[in-house]
């Protein structure tokens, strides 16, 4: 019999009841006990849904109230000093390491006041983890029996599950030196934490634990010679009798290049990613011992596309011939983390497109669905095949799918298209010229808060229960007030506050052809934010003007420069679900010529500094060097550059980037007037030595947008100083990490009036000696 198995399922709810939760418990409206309660229940939920499903294997702690690497920070005691002095209870200390915490004293507490450990995103995806930060003189140690705890949780209800761990290698890896310890290189503990890891493995097997799933997704990086030879010492370590069998997992790309560090590993299984790189099979198999199994990850747990049961069937068969069927799983390529939740509760997505998706309650069906073909026969499931079959057959025929008129505007693209009028130096004198932006100019990266009132009345526009006129009024109202408060705070360069946007990406979709929505599909970007990504079903193009309204009036009622906000084609791109079914680069070449025309339309709207965000740009680009990254590169670029290219030397164009590891020869590619990049949480000298010789202007974030702590303005004054010491005052742009969105008015009022002043004083300074 083959088994099926689920690598993590959506932690969030189908109705967002982690999220809801948790900002309650922030907020003081609701218990410690209240949140560990919607924990418990969802988990339990989860582990139901797939235990009645069929699922042979059901993860267990693929749970977290946060992130599932600051949950292994916190269990093994990687806190920095900063947050262990306060002696906070264990959830607030994640909460702290994940989001910062400043709060006055009480009669019975101290006061707090420290920031939030640095968030980046995991591999290629849109979901962003906290990165471990180590010290010398780190204490590994176990701090709590989450894992333990919740695999007796579900052992309780009858259900046993596979725990899952982040890998000793993956996680040290993933981590980074803190800023007093720049020169250690993490992946030098390992001896220190392993004994710490046999431990827990320890106490899993002693609670009845037989198999631990352990991630090790790193597998699929460019690593170092001496990270490659620590998954032999880290894992003949853990695997001894003391310990359950041990499932080693890779997802996202092709472990191939290091196929040597899993050879010959005591290990029970290797899970690999068969998705994304169906190519690697002979040599996964040829790497394994004749008595380790084979998890084939062949149901994508990172769209929302159905699968091809005829094709999965097929491949899982091929796996079959090589292996044994009592060698091989039927699992899931990733966690399904990564997709909404089910797809049971969209109503208004026509049936013709519904059809064409399985969310992650679906996906786990589909696991099931072919584990069930490939032991007991296709002709066991022959109705299930025969309605997928239609399904896919239906999507490629589709008149939905294709534009006869996009196609032929792509086609006819040229170079000239991506490329500016003039070098940089020359639109930097049209543009001062212009615009009259002082030395250290501020601003905010777009987004204003959305306030309760803001999302009330958006919900009554949706439902009809208003009418536009009286929707348009409400905007206006809302943009007037931002510009106003921008003034007063004395910011040089405004944007509209973005009141009628649901989503920056998520807006445009619903302004361009191509693109359906969903009502639930939530997916998890971090902590407790998270995103409905659009659906892209067919070829994109831009009926008619999408920003040009709002930025037009908000510039109509300011002598400040406005700038107008869009986002860009990649990031529309990554955020979205994209299709299957054509290139990436081919989809966004469709949204850049959107997006230019857009850009135009701007500029002839008499707004002359126009951002268009890129935040999702390092985020696709393929995991290691090589051909296949140098070409993303290069129809990335291209696509920022086609969307902004077409317009005057004295138009000045932005663009924003966060929460990446960023190549600074990237970012000089797009050839954007001026850059913001998220700043405010890296603490190594060097992030600012690689962006020290950028030719452009750049604007490296002040103050970090997720935290609600207020920054004194001595806090600012010292960080632009550092950014001094190696970066020319005249290029130096003054503004948050990201847009402020999420944030409430008051800290958001104490945070830009700091960041103002500090501008001010350095302004002063170096006018005053010039």
């Amino acid at each position: 019999m083959v088994q099926s198995a689920v690598l993590g399922f959506p932690r969030i709810g189908a109705q967002r009841e982690l999220k809801k939760v948790t900002e309650a418990y922030w907020s003081g409206k609701a218990t410690v006990d209240e949140l560990f309660q919607v924990g418990k229940e969802l988990r339990e939920k989860n582990w139901k849904l797939q235990k009645e499903a069929g699922v042979d294997i059901i993860p267990s702690n693929d749970f977290s109230f946060y992130d599932q690497v600051l949950d292994h920070s916190l269990l093994f005691n990687v806190i920095p000093d900063r947050y262990s002095k306060y002696n906070l209870p264990a959830i607030d200390t994640l909460f702290a390491m994940g989001r910062g915490l400043q709060r006055p004293a009480t009669e019975t507490s101290p006061a707090v006041d420290v920031t939030a450990l640095e968030m980046v995103k995991w591999f290629d995806s849109n979901y962003h983890y906290v990165r471990p930060t180590f010290s010398k003189t780190v204490e590994f140690k176990l701090n709590s029996s989450k894992p333990v705890d919740e695999f007796l949780e579900a052992k309780a209800l009858g259900i046993h599950t596979r725990p899952v761990l982040v890998g000793p290698v993956s996680y040290l890896y993933l981590g980074k030196a803190d800023k007093d310890n720049l020169e250690l290189e993490p992946i030098t503990l390992l001896e220190k934490l392993l004994p710490v890891y046999a431990e827990l493995l320890a106490k899993l097997k002693e609670a009845g634990a037989d198999t631990v799933q352990i991630d090790e997704p790193v597998l699929v990086l460019d690593l170092p010679a001496e990270v490659q030879a620590a998954y032999k010492t880290a894992y003949e370590y853990l695997a001894s009798e003391t310990a359950p069998k041990l499932f080693l997992t890779t997802y996202f790309g092709d472990v191939r290049p290091n196929i040597a560090s899993i050879k010959g590993l005591p290990v029970a299984g290797v899970h690999a990613d068969f998705v994304r790189v169906p190519e690697q099979l002979d040599e996964v198999v040829a790497a394994l011992s004749p008595s380790q199994i084979l998890s084939v990850g062949i149901v994508n747990g990172r769209n929302i596309w159905k699968s091809n049961f005829a094709k999965a069937i097929d491949f899982v068969n091929s796996a079959i011939a090589k292996v044994g069927a009592e060698r091989v799983i039927v699992a899931t390529s990733s966690s399904l983390l990564h997709t909404p939740v089910t797809l049971a509760s969209e109503k208004k997505i026509p049936a013709e497109i519904k059809d064409w998706f399985a969310f992650a309650t679906e996906k786990v069906t589909e696991v099931v669905t072919i584990a069930k073909a490939v032991t007991d026969g296709t002709e066991s499931i022959a109705e299930v095949l025969a309605a997928n079959a239609k399904s896919i057959s239906a999507r490629e025929t589709s008149s939905i799918t294709n534009d006869a008129a996009v196609r032929e505007r792509v086609a006819k693209i040229t170079e000239d298209q991506a490329r500016r009028k003039s070098p940089f130096g020359v639109r930097l004198a049209a543009q001062k010229k212009a615009l009259g932006i002082p030395l250290f100019p501020t601003t905010t990266i777009g987004s204003f808060p959305q306030t309760k009132d803001i999302r009330i009345v958006r919900n009554k526009f949706t439902k009809g229960e208003i009418t536009a006129e009286e929707y348009e009024k409400f905007i206006e109202k809302e943009i007037a007030d931002v510009v106003k408060f921008q003034e007063e705070v004395g910011l040089d360069v405004l944007v509209h506050g973005e009141p009628e946007r649901n989503d920056m990406v998520q807006y445009f979709g619903e302004k361009l052809n191509g693109f359906v929505f969903t009502t639930n599909g939530w997916v998890q970007s971090y902590g407790s934010r998270y995103v409905r990504p659009p659906i892209v079903v067919g070829d994109v193009s831009r009926p008619g003007p999408m920003t040009v309204k709002e930025s037009k009036y908000a510039q109509s009622i300011t002598k400040k420069p406005m700038k107008g906000m869009l986002t860009g084609p990649v990031t529309c791109l990554r955020w979205s679900f994209p299709r299957d079914d054509i290139s990436a680069k081919l989809q966004a070449q469709q949204l850049a010529l959107a997006l230019r025309d857009e850009v135009q339309d701007l500029e002839a709207a008499g707004v002359y500094v126009i951002q268009v965000d890129e935040p999702a740009i390092r985020e696709g680009l393929p995991l290691r060097a090589g051909a296949e990254r140098d070409d993303y590169v290069n129809w990335a670029v291209e696509s920022f550059r086609l969307a902004t290219s077409g317009v005057e030397d004295s138009t000045q164009i932005h663009s924003h980037f966060c929460y990446s590891d960023l190549d600074p020869n990237h970012i000089k590619a797009l050839d954007a007037d001026v850059v913001s990049i998220e700043f405010s949480k890296k603490d190594d000298p060097k992030y600012i030595q690689e962006f020290s010789e950028y030719p452009n202007h750049i604007g490296l974030g002040l103050f970090d947008i997720h935290s609600p702590r207020v920054p004194a303005k001595d806090e600012f004054v010292g960080r632009i100083a550092d950014i001094l010491k190696v970066y020319p005052q005249e290029n130096l742009w003054v503004n948050p990490d990201c847009g402020l969105k999420t944030r409430g008015w008051t800290e958001t009022r104490a945070s830009l009036q700091n960041m103002v002043d500090a501008a001010k004083e350095f302004r002063a300074k170096y006018v005053a000696t010039a």
